[in-house]
Order: structure tokens, then C-alpha cells, then sequence
């Protein structure tokens, strides 16, 4: 009995390991697994050693992909004028659910922190100046995060990007749709006055 719980322990553990899960949500899980048949679980375990097995990094985006290079960049209806620099591989599935975006992608693997020892030699930059110069890209779209890495990063890459003779844009910040003006704190209704446009 004591070795079972000791095992239910360490997955409790390692579920807690997984981001948003704390530790009703990782006995939760833990319980919901032990309910399950012995193939389910198997099954389960198999398909998380596959993907690690198959996916790898794009070389051209750095998006994660089982082909490479992977099928956002080698997609003949994309526009390799527009390229959206994002922080995180997640972030591209982000921006492809609203189905407007229709450009390439840069991801950086991170965002400037210094304080957790991140600098420009951490994030994909070299590759992103590189991409940029010989795909003949216009516009660079800053698509970070609205923190205070975000928007340095933001910023430092403006510096990058701007002397290469491209339109830099970022993301409008904001007012998200459905909410309520008194909700707002002013950092936001300061950027959604910022990133105004006309009608």
C-alpha cells in the first residue's frame, strides 16, 4: 500500500510540473488516469514519447513541426513580404485560429529578461535578421507579449529591424472585445487610446 501511494505521489508531483496545473488539478488528473484502463494509459504514454520523438524545430521559423522545413513556410499562398515575430511556438497557433493572417512567422523562443538571464544572444535573432534580408520582407509585425519583456522586446527589435529599411508594426493593444470599460486598468485603456484608428 505504501508503494502504491508513493507512486501516485511522484505523478501528483510530476503533473504539478506541467504549467496551470497545481495541486488540485494534479490529483485530479492523477485519480482520472488511475480510473482509466491500463491501455488508455499506455496508449497515452506512447503518444507523448511519439510527439517528442517527431517534433523538432523549424529551421526557417523555429516553430515547432514534424517536417522541415515545416508546412507554414513552405505554403506557396503565404506572403513572405509579411513576417510576424512572435515570442513562443504556441503563439502561432494563437494567430492562425483567427484565420486573418496570412503572412510568415518568426519565433524567438523568449522575450528580453534579464532579470531571469535572458538576453539578445538567447532569443533568434540572427536567423531573423538573416530571413529578413533575403526574403525581402516589408513589414515586420511585433507580435510580443503586452509585459514589460514583451514590450522591450518590442522595442529592441524595432532597433534591429527599422535601419533595414522595413515597416515595423505592432500588435494594437487594448480593450478586449465584450468587456467593459470600468474593468479596464489604465495601462490598457492607455494603449487602446494609443492603437486608435479611424473609422
Amino acid at each position: 500500500m505504501k508503494d502504491e501511494l508513493g507512486s501516485v505521489a511522484r505523478l501528483i508531483d510530476e503533473l504539478k510540473k506541467l504549467p496551470g496545473i497545481g495541486q488540485k488539478s494534479a490529483q485530479r488528473i492523477a485519480f482520472h488516469l488511475l480510473k482509466k484502463s491500463k491501455e488508455e494509459s499506455q496508449q497515452l504514454a506512447r503518444t507523448i514519447l511519439d510527439v517528442k520523438e517527431r517534433i523538432r524545430f523549424c529551421s526557417v521559423c523555429n516553430n515547432f513541426t514534424e517536417t522541415d522545413p515545416c508546412v507554414l513556410c513552405t505554403s506557396p499562398s503565404r506572403d513572405d513580404r509579411v513576417l510576424c515575430i512572435i515570442e513562443q511556438p504556441q503563439n502561432v497557433t494563437s494567430i492562425e485560429r483567427t484565420g486573418g493572417y496570412k503572412g510568415r512567422y518568426h519565433v524567438l523562443h523568449g522575450a528580453l529578461s534579464p532579470m531571469e538571464g535572458i538576453g539578445p544572444s538567447e532569443l533568434k535573432l540572427d536567423s531573423l535578421l538573416e530571413r529578413v534580408r533575403k526574403q525581402k520582407v516589408e513589414e515586420a509585425i511585433l507580435a510580443t507579449n503586452p509585459n514589460v519583456e514583451g514590450e522591450a522586446t518590442a522595442h529592441y527589435l524595432f532597433s534591429l529591424l527599422k535601419p533595414l529599411g522595413i515597416r515595423v508594426t505592432r500588435i494594437a493593444l487594448g480593450v478586449p472585445v465584450g468587456s467593459d470599460l470600468e474593468l479596464a486598468d489604465e495601462v490598457t485603456l492607455s494603449k487602446a487610446l494609443e492603437g486608435r484608428r479611424e473609422l
